[in-house]
């Protein structure tokens, strides 16, 4: 497993991915495999409270790959009824390397929604 060396990139690619109904056990919304050769740069992430009056709580985690907790980005964070939060913005990215996922769980099914921009940086 090596992170590709981003000098010498000979693909970038603009991404988005999207969970419209987050689960109340954690599922991945963005996963870079084991053997990918890639690094993926995470420049946004935004949860959006999809309820017309209830809050939710987000939870945030950065796995590898088979969901074992590396480190918690959000921890139970209340997003209002009908509001967004931004957990990661362009200028707190991160990189996500091989073996690596975010997962995410809501407390209230059907509540919130995640979306994810990313860059797909490739050396090979």
């Amino acid at each position: 497993m090596a992170a590709p060396n981003i000098v010498n990139v000979t693909s970038l690619l603009g991404k988005t991915a999207y969970d419209t109904d987050i689960a109340t056990s954690a599922s991945a919304i963005l996963t870079n495999a084991a053997s990918s050769n890639k690094v993926l740069k995470v420049n946004s992430l935004i949860i959006a409270n999809i309820d017309g009056s209830d809050s939710a709580d987000i939870t945030a985690t950065l796995c590898d790959a088979s969901g074992t907790v590396l480190s918690s980005l959000a921890s139970t964070i209340s997003v209002p009824g009908d509001s967004t939060l931004v957990l990661i913005s362009k200028d707190t990215s991160i990189y996500l390397e091989e073996d690596r996922a975010i997962f995410l769980t809501a407390s209230a099914a059907g509540d919130l929604s995640g979306t994810i921009s990313y860059e797909e940086i490739d050396d090979a």
